[in-house]
């Protein structure tokens, strides 16, 4: 691979963690209404309560990821290629978060880079996202037809996480 090439990888891999780490560059509209209008009707009906930040231009609904989970049978080649596209660096292993590796996230979220806990893991990317009470969250996405994967569970000195499944697609939940 020359060098041109590799700084075109390197600048898509910026670019896609970018959009998944950095607060504020996912809005989430409960509802699929604008906050503001919500405010001004009243109306704000939905269960999914995520963590509000303001992202600079009077919003302050967006969504922050909190973690975001990387499973993959090969942690070391994952976090060498991290670290050298993207300048971070990685800690030791986190028993806590299933021995991932982890990385500071813009907004002050984790990266977290981890092997298979089972046989049956298959790599994924998982983002969890910041909310305010977790349990009304996960039920609401219950109610949306998600199929819980992993109740409320208690990560000493990390919080509570949750996952749950909606169109194949695993997303997470986690609570400070």
């Amino acid at each position: 691979m020359n060098h041109t090439q590799l700084d075109d990888r390197r600048r898509m891999l910026q670019k896609s963690l970018a959009l998944a780490a950095v607060p504020g560059s996912v809005l989430l509209y409960p509802g699929c209404g604008r906050a503001d209008e919500k405010a001004e009707s009243g109306a704000d009906d939905s269960p999914l309560k995520v963590v509000g930040h303001d992202i600079g231009n009077g919003e302050s609904n967006a969504m922050s990821i909190q973690y975001l989970e990387v499973v993959t049978p090969d942690v070391e080649a994952v976090c060498a290629a991290y670290s050298e596209l993207l300048d971070v660096t990685f800690g030791e292993a986190e028993p806590n978060l299933g021995g991932a590796r982890t990385a500071k996230l813009a907004g002050g979220g984790m990266l977290g880079v981890r092997g298979p806990l089972r046989e049956t893991e298959e790599p994924v990317v998982r983002p969890y996202v910041l909310v305010n009470d977790i349990e009304s969250s996960l039920a609401a996405a219950a109610e949306s037809g998600a199929k819980v994967a992993l109740p409320p569970t208690k990560l000493a000195g990390h919080g509570t996480c949750a996952i749950y499944i909606l169109g194949g697609i695993e997303c997470g939940l986690w609570q400070l």
